[in-house]
């Protein structure tokens, strides 16, 4: 309600809709995340197995590996 206004039965149904639009997409967003977030969980574990110095090498260092083994 703006300035004390009061809503229409159809602006009340057109702001529900429009909250339940932005909630579902919301969730979409976050299932998004959690699936991007468990993928790159699971590359990484891929990664750590089939090359374990990994483990021990800073981001910079892994980087400049990967790009000089994918490069060769």
């Amino acid at each position: 309600m703006k300035n004390n206004t009061i809503m229409t039965p159809e602006e009340k149904k057109l702001l529900q809709a429009k909250h339940r639009l932005e909630e579902a997409q919301m969730r979409d967003r976050a299932k998004e995340r959690k699936a991007r977030t468990r993928r790159l969980i699971q590359e990484g574990a891929i990664l750590e197995k089939i090359y374990p110095k990994a483990v021990t090498m800073d981001l910079d260092e892994l980087e400049e590996a990967l790009l000089c083994w994918f490069q060769s």
